[in-house]
């Protein structure tokens, strides 16, 4: 096995361990809870304006505060009662085969429209 041959081996190898410890510690700190939010601190919505800025309402206990966030850090822009903000509904995430699916039907309905038409 030539030098390069080699070297190629130990990078592909040393890339798969290095690949396979990320894994293990982002499945460790996802499992552990690492990073999510607790107590009594909740995103009520979020409303991005551009790259940089965006306005988040943040519902502490029964207050939700309106903060505004930029390059230059965030900034709290109003207070109100929890209770005067209004409730919506959870929008449905959207799954990738759903997204799929409802393509390839209009795409099939085009077609067969195309094909009436002709």
């Amino acid at each position: 096995m030539g030098s390069y041959t080699g070297y190629l081996v130990e990078t592909f190898f040393t890339l798969v361990v290095v690949c396979a410890i990320a894994y293990g510690v982002l499945y460790g700190a996802r499992k552990l809870g690492v990073g999510r939010a607790t107590g009594s601190i909740k995103l009520v919505g979020q409303l991005p304006l551009d790259a940089r800025r965006a306005v988040y309402l943040v519902r502490i206990g029964e207050q939700v505060i309106v903060v505004g966030a930029s390059e230059n850090g965030l900034t709290k822009l109003a207070e109100m009662p929890a209770s005067a903000v209004p409730v919506e509904a959870e929008p449905k995430t959207l799954r990738f085969a759903d997204v799929l699916a409802r393509v390839t039907q209009s795409r099939a309905e085009k077609s067969a429209k195309e094909r009436e038409d002709a």
